[in-house]
């Protein structure tokens, strides 16, 4: 089993996959025949998330479906970061106990 903050930093990591992945899909809205960004999530053995990019299978927008994605995966960034400062916080404080 992985530790808390390593489960906390790929939940990070899938987040920021998802905010580049809409912020792409939002500079390219005036592109032609643009196929959008699509990120897949799954749960990584062990713990935590796996990110899977891909390109839709049509070409198309969905300028709704990015902002959307761009507000979901900011709150998933700072709901991670807040979970890794905090295991942080309790490390230090028990080896504060320990020491």
């Amino acid at each position: 089993m992985i530790s808390t903050p390593a489960i906390a930093r790929s939940g990070m990591q899938a987040a920021q996959a998802q905010l580049q992945a809409s912020g792409h899909n939002i500079a390219n809205l005036g592109t032609p025949d643009f196929r959008r960004s699509q990120v897949q999530t799954s749960a990584a053995a062990g713990g935590g998330v796996q990110a899977m990019v891909s390109a839709a299978p049509a070409a198309g927008h969905a300028i709704e479906t990015d902002v959307v994605g761009l507000l979901q995966a900011k709150n998933a960034f700072l709901a991670n970061l807040a979970v890794f400062k905090t295991s942080e916080q309790m490390m230090g404080s028990l080896l504060d106990i320990t020491s």
